[in-house]
């Protein structure tokens, strides 16, 4: 099933997304202080590629990752997050697009929480 649904996913949406993410982490290597933030957004562009059978897990972080969080929602998280929660807000509108809305919310939180949060795959979460 979840093979479906990511195929669908990336159909609908999710390589511009990704795409979006990727160029995010682009402009924020430009400078040396931004290659955490730009790490950040690349392996997550690659989450928003595959999301379905995957699962976020938040809250792992220290001192430094509480104060990237700070600087990720000041400049770029806001607006990502943002993205993601009308674009979950539309695919909710009809009951087909319900999973989708659903992964564009979980997006949205690691949008605007990235530093401390792991990607995993569901069989890793037992």
């Amino acid at each position: 099933m979840s093979i479906i649904g990511n195929i669908l996913w990336l159909i609908l949406g999710g390589i511009l997304l990704a795409i979006f993410w990727a160029i995010a982490g682009l402009l924020v290597c430009l400078t040396i202080i931004g290659i955490p933030f730009g790490l950040q957004c690349f392996k997550f562009a690659g989450f928003v590629l595959w999301p379905f059978g995957r699962q976020i897990r938040s809250g792992e972080f220290g001192f430094g990752g509480l104060l990237g969080n700070i600087l990720w929602i000041l400049i770029l998280g806001w607006e990502l997050c943002i993205a993601h929660l009308i674009i979950g807000a539309v695919f909710c509108i009809t009951i087909i697009g319900i999973p989708f809305g659903l992964q564009h919310f979980k997006l949205a939180q690691l949008a605007i929480i990235p530093f401390g949060a792991k990607v995993l795959n569901k069989r890793d979460l037992v």
